[in-house]
């Protein structure tokens, strides 16, 4: 009964911290445009200008889903783009982290059930990532 009520209390805390998050504007679009459109392309296929013999190719982006038994992997996306697991691959995509990390935080469940202060930007682009799935 007790654990009941003190978890009821941290969902209620996270719920009012949730609510008191201001609202951002989304940057998603903007910030694939700057960031990922001259390897990925603008529709996300890998098909970008500078995407033209790169080893191994410029990821489809619009096939992460497809490619994750049709749910699209977030934390996984968003570690990559972030910088966080460079290095595990042959991949020349670039961190983009710290470019991301300018402004407001949202908290945010990545698919793992944890409210995460995260930033805003990294989570508009990762939105716009999903939106691009076939």
């Amino acid at each position: 009964m007790k654990t009941a009520l003190i978890s009821l209390a941290v969902l209620g805390a996270c719920a009012a911290l949730a609510a008191c998050t201001p609202p951002v504007a989304d940057t998603g679009a903007a910030d694939y445009a700057q960031f990922c459109a001259s390897c990925h392309g603008a529709a996300g296929k890998g098909d970008g200008p500078a995407a033209a013999g790169m080893r191994p190719p410029a990821t489809d982006l619009t096939l992460l889903a497809q490619g994750n038994d049709g749910r699209f992997p977030r934390l996984r996306v968003m570690n990559r783009i972030d910088g966080y697991t460079m290095g595990m691959s042959d991949s020349p995509m670039p961190q983009f982290g710290q470019e991301l990390r300018d402004g407001p935080t949202v908290l945010f469940d990545a698919g793992d059930g944890a409210l995460t202060p995260t930033p805003a930007r990294l989570v508009a682009l990762t939105e716009h990532l999903e939106r691009l799935q076939q």
